[in-house]
């Protein structure tokens, strides 16, 4: 199996077609398709925060209905969806971005949007375990027992980390270093903290280089496993950015 899977998008969909383009994907079809066949994987968050994200979701549901794509949800994601549902969800932490775009859409085009990403929340797996189960592709990760399964606490982590309950100056949840105590076989390859470079430890790749932070969308080329950076043009944020032991 041969996939290119890239990092949280977050809206930056002039990022996303450089990347896929520079990964030798070609655009002539409206969508990115490879002309050797290799495949695309999304680790979630495709909306929220950047300049274009339903055009980004619009290419991410082609590409899934095409069977040419592998997509699991995050935490962004989930709250979107909630939201198409009409649930009572706070829009917030970028959420308003897209729902800005969203509103100033006609009618129809509002419609079939919203359709589209319930459709394609709906039928993804929570992660996706690819190539006899030696890739794992899931949003924040996934810890080593907790594969093959799912229920409440699998999920909370896959979309949100290992989160320990407790809350950060700005915020934003506490999580523990579930990666530097991974010691499975399979790759994990994972986004939703951001950080400076790729981060590879004990088998896992985290490759949320923070494009809409004015980081760069990173990919990770399997079975290569080579990234392949492109840089971002948003502003930088250093602040949004983890760094670890």
């Amino acid at each position: 199996m041969k996939i290119d899977i890239i990092g949280d998008i977050h809206g930056c969909y002039a990022e996303f077609v450089t990347l896929t383009k520079r990964l030798g994907y070609e655009w002539s079809m409206g969508i990115p398709v490879h002309p050797y066949g290799r495949k695309l994987g999304f680790v979630g968050d495709l909306t929220d925060r950047g300049p274009q994200s339903l055009q980004t979701v619009e290419v991410v549901c082609s590409l899934v209905e095409r069977q040419s794509a592998y997509y699991v949800p995050g935490n962004h994601c989930n709250k979107l969806y909630r939201f198409f549902l009409g649930r009572n969800v706070q829009i917030t932490h970028g959420l308003e971005t897209t729902v800005a775009e969203y509103r100033a859409l006609p009618p129809g085009r509002q419609d079939m949007i919203r359709q589209k990403f319930i459709k394609l929340y709906e039928t993804a797996p929570l992660y996706a375990q690819l190539d006899n189960g030696r890739l794992i592709i899931a949003h924040a990760g996934i810890r080593q027992d907790y594969i093959g399964r799912t229920g409440k606490k699998v999920q909370t982590f896959v979309l949100y980390g290992d989160i320990t309950g407790k809350t950060n100056p700005d915020g934003t949840p506490v999580r523990r270093d579930w990666a530097k105590h991974y010691n499975g076989e399979a790759w994990i390859v994972y986004g939703h903290t951001p950080v400076k470079q790729p981060r590879m430890i004990n088998h896992t790749i985290n490759i949320d280089t923070g494009c809409v932070f004015g980081g760069a969308l990173t990919a990770f080329r399997y079975p290569e496993m080579e990234t392949v950076s492109v840089p971002s043009s948003m502003p930088y944020v250093p602040e949004k950015f983890r760094t670890f032991d």
